[in-house]
């Protein structure tokens, strides 16, 4: 029953293959981003995507091959996009691919690929990973600029968690059309525990990603390929047997028929794969037992130095199994198993010595000349094979290098598994400190950096605990110092309070005039700031300039500068907070540093809504949002610049803008500081919409329903005023007022716009609201809130017109924030300057103001102000919204209220008007609807739906 191997005729998948033209057709609209393709290990992945990939190129698409190996959990960072830029290099040429990036950019890539020369000195961890994102996302972009472009990736079940980490990346940020991702996986191989699980969980939820699963064959299909492979139509019985024993997976389907194993079957499917490999020559059978402890792909250079056999020795040896297909040749004179589960089957029949001595061969000849595993990958792979050959002395120092070269990568993720295994190893080897040049607490601190730099909060807090309970602070004060600033950076990152005694700690333990001593000074005064200590803060400033100053670190009196201006902000001293953050931008420029420019711009965005020049803070969003992209900030300074931004459209009435912008931030996975801060934004919004379910879920998990305690002052103040607009939306003003009490207990208050004055003139709504119900309560609340206000500055249009409405200006508050261009809080004005109009009688000014407010609120579709301008407008007879040819508005209204039971003077008092006027009102419509008493006139009105609306 011998035949092909491979059936030259593609067997059914007609389907998926459908899916897969039908993906690529809206990748080119730009509605699809990614498909992910998953099926069993042999069910015909790799032959369906192949396909695929050859007809997108006969189409005139550019197809890039990107495959992951099993080595890339191990550490090999990036396989894929390494794969995928060594193509683009071998077909344009560097200088090509460099000139489709921004300048310099190519840099980044150098991390990757040498080719594209010196790697960038940039040495911020945190940003230099996400900088390396972009540059990926860049380049894509740009090739779709000419012509469709399809990634292929397979076997990403095998990514490791950088590669991870941007392909998630990849698929939330491509939006434009031309682009397309297709990644295979191996379904049977997810575990509970598969670090790839939450990614497909986390992709499956982002727009513009498929998922596609391909399934077994039918029996018609096996008869088809085995129709292909053996040349002629095969018996029924033989497909019957075939079908059954194969359930269906094409590669069983092949083996079975290679091997002629249809009636006496093998004991496993392990046995009928390594079939066809047994019944090559015993020399070749060897070679390629070397070959799989090498990986899927060994080059020949290296195949041949760890089996000792010359070229034409080892040609001699692999043409049977190439012959045979076991194995085929890859580019760049390198070998690959047909599939992955023939490496697997070979690989496993290694005896445990057969598989250490191997292992150790292919360290030994490595070592000697790296030249024959592809640049960048000669760390990795000793460190692999190091390992597997168990010798703890060289398995420890290739791990160690391994792992540093995995910083110059920004491979962080792959570097602390790396040095677990170091530290891991530390015992078995005496003289480790001298082997690596390195103690064991630098490992720990190496190992926190790197968990720190991909936020992996739990594991870098135990590495830290474990620094610092091998250091003595009384000789290595400065290095106990910066753990400890670490440690609250760990804390600071889980919402952690009680950090200042810490850092406050940290400062008493470095000496003066040292760099320890600035950074942890940069720290401290930041949270002191947060914290409302502006004080004390700005004198740990004034020593941390003169220190930086003295050493040189621009970057570092950037950083205290903007800590300085931050206490302007919170002073509600806009003019100085704009100049400082100035003078700190540009210590950014000139140094080059994306994270103090990134951070400096939103800094100022925030000072510009304060000013009231929201317009100048939109524009200057859009410029920061594209620096941060330049400089790999998005999850951190660019975040804060969206949430800025999204602020300013909220301000403007440009709410729609805003969720988008809130919405988008959000996909990033920003740190939890940045995501409850962008939630707030959401809230505001939900709350002014009467989006009340919606307003509790962000509540719920900002803490602000639980209590949750806070430490710094924006945090306190924001989370205060939105649990009282949610009391209020509920209609519980006695809740809200001791909301109030609460947050007015607290020392300090801000003078910043949005901070303390915004929550001023809410406690003004709160009072006015409970002063019926409470007016003992309210009267203390305004008293206590007179006492902050006397001691906040006014500084700014803004202030200006949240004082006014403190202070029941409405008429001039509407006229502050008309000119502010801020639409919501012109129309609360308008509406409370009505209420006070229409309570001293001036219903005609009363109606006048809000037949200005309804269009504005209607616009925004703030449901619960728009209910409350038309409820007044009812009142006061100035909106007419029911039409009635029986009765008149006014009636309208009075028998609305008569309906609820009220009595004359009730309705009088309700509407503005005298208990006589009510009287005739009621009259008329008794007279109108025919009946005789009130009841009546109640019953006739729900008959004749009168009062439907």
């Amino acid at each position: 029953m011998r035949g092909r191997s491979v059936s030259p005729v593609f067997v059914g998948r007609e389907e998926e293959l459908a899916a897969l033209s039908e993906s690529f057709d809206e990748a080119r609209k730009g509605t699809v981003t990614a498909v992910l393709l998953g099926g069993e290990a042999g069910v015909g992945k790799t032959r369906l995507v192949q396909l695929f990939a050859e007809r997108c190129a006969a189409d005139g698409a550019h197809v890039l091959f990107g495959g992951c190996v099993e080595l890339s959990t191990e550490g090999l960072a990036y396989a894929p996009f390494t794969a995928v830029l060594r193509q683009l290099v071998r077909e344009q040429g560097p200088a090509a691919v460099a000139a489709l990036l921004p300048e310099g950019a190519e840099r980044d890539l150098a991390r990757l690929l040498p080719e594209f020369g010196e790697p960038s000195g940039d040495g911020e961890t945190d940003t230099g990973r996400a900088r390396l994102f972009e540059q990926v996302l860049t380049l894509l972009e740009r090739l779709a600029d000419s012509r469709p472009t399809v990634l292929l990736i397979e076997d990403i079940h095998w990514a490791d968690r950088s590669s991870r980490d941007l392909i998630a990346f990849l698929s939330r940020n491509l939006h434009i059309p031309q682009v397309l991702i297709v990644m295979t996986y191996r379904s049977d191989d997810l575990h509970r525990q598969h670090p790839l699980r939450p990614v497909l969980a986390e992709l499956g939820r982002v727009h513009g990603v498929h998922r596609l699963d391909l399934p077994r064959l039918s029996r018609d299909e096996v008869a088809q390929q085995m129709t292909g492979i053996l040349g002629r139509v095969p018996e029924y019985a033989s497909v019957e047997q075939v079908y059954e024993r194969s359930e269906g997976i094409p590669l069983f389907v092949e083996a079975m028929l290679e091997s002629g194993e249809v009636c006496g079957f093998p004991e496993s499917m392990q046995d009928l794969i390594l079939s066809a490999v047994e019944r090559l020559p015993e020399e070749t059978q060897r070679v390629l037992r070397i070959a799989a402890a090498g990986g899927i792909r060994v080059g020949h250079a290296l195949l041949a130095a760890v089996s000792g056999l010359s070229d034409v020795e080892l040609e001699t040896a692999l043409r049977p199994a190439i012959a045979g297909n076991v194995l085929q040749v890859a580019d760049n004179r390198a070998y690959v198993f047909r599939h992955s589960l023939i490496r697997e089957a070979v690989h496993e029949e290694l005896l445990p010595g057969e598989h250490q001595r191997l292992h150790a061969r292919y360290a030994e000849e490595i070592s000697k000349d790296r030249t024959l595993v592809p640049m960048g990958r000669a760390p990795v792979e000793l460190a692999h094979h190091w390992y597997g050959a168990r010798n703890d002395l060289w398995a420890l120092i290739s791990a160690w290098e391994a792992a540093q070269k995995s910083f110059t990568t920004f491979a962080y993720t792959e570097a602390v598994p790396l040095l677990e295994r170091v530290l891991m190893l530390w015992d078995r080897v005496p003289d480790a400190a001298e082997r690596i040049g390195a103690d064991h607490t630098a490992v720990l601190e190496r190992a926190s950096e790197a968990a720190n730099a991909v936020h992996d909060v739990d594991k870098g807090m135990k590495f830290v605990k474990a620094a610092l309970s091998e250091l003595d602070e009384t000789r290595e004060p400065g290095r106990v110092a910066q753990l400890i600033v670490r440690r609250v950076a760990f804390k600071n990152s889980k919402g952690q309070m009680g950090v200042i005694e810490e850092l406050r700690h940290a400062l008493r333990l470095v000496p003066e005039h040292t760099q320890d001593r600035a950074e942890v000074i940069t720290t401290l005064s930041r949270h002191l700031m947060l914290r409302g200590e502006i004080a004390e803060a700005s004198e740990l400033i004034a020593e941390g300039l003169r220190l930086v100053r003295e050493l040189g670190d621009r970057c570092l009196e950037a950083d205290l500068l903007m800590n300085l201006a931050l206490g302007h902000s919170l002073n509600g001293e806009l003019e100085s907070t704009i100049v400082v953050n100035e003078q700190a931008l540009e210590l950014g420029r000139q140094e080059g540093s994306g994270r103090v420019m990134t951070r400096a711009i939103g800094n100022t965005i925030d000072a510009l809504i304060d000013m009231g020049r929201a317009d100048e803070a939109v524009q200057m969003s859009e410029q920061g949002w594209e620096i941060a992209k330049k400089y790999g900030r998005l999850r951190g300074s660019g975040l804060f610049i969206k949430n800025n931004w999204a602020e300013a459209l909220e301000s403007l009435g440009r709410w729609d803008e805003a969720v988008e912008i809130v919405e988008g931030a959000l996909s990033h996975g920003p740190a939890l500081r940045n995501r409850y801060a962008l939630l707030r934004v959401r809230a505001d919004i939900a709350l002014a919409r009467g989006e009340l379910q919606l307003v509790e879920s962000i509540l719920s998990e900002v803490g602000v329903l639980k209590d949750r305690p806070e430490e710094f002052v924006q945090d306190i103040t924001s989370n205060a005023r939105l649990r009282i607009g949610w009391h209020l939306l509920r209609g519980e003003p006695g809740a809200a007022l001791k909301v109030a009490e609460q947050v007015l207990a607290r020392p300090r208050q801000s003078s910043k716009a949005m901070l303390g004055w915004r929550l001023l003139a809410l406690l003004r709504t709160i009072c006015d609201a409970a002063e019926d119900a409470e007016p003992e309560r309210a009267a203390a609340v305004r008293a206590h809130a007179a006492e902050v206000a006397a001691e906040l500055s006014v500084i700014g249009p803004v202030v200006e017109a949240y004082r006014l409405s403190y202070t029941g200006d409405f008429d001039a508050a509407a006229a502050a924030w008309e000119r502010l261009k801020r639409p919501h809080n012109q129309a609360k004005a308008l509406l409370r300057a009505a209420a006070a109009a229409a309570r001293s009688g001036d219903r005609e000014g009363a109606a006048a103001r809000l037949k200005v407010a309804l269009p504005l609120a209607q616009a925004l579709r703030a449901t619960p102000l728009v209910d409350e301008i038309e409820a007044l407008s009812r009142r006061v007879g100035g909106v007419q919204q029911e039409q009635s040819e029986l009765l008149t508005p006014r009636e309208l209204e009075v028998l609305r209220l008569v309906t609820q039971g009220r009595t004359n003077r009730d309705i009088a008092a309700e509407l503005f008007i005298s208990a006589k006027t009510v009287s005739v009102h009621v009259s008329n419509i008794l007279a109108k609807l025919g009946v005789t008493t009130r009841g009546e006139a109640a019953a006739a009105a729900h008959r004749l739906s009168l009062l439907s609306r």
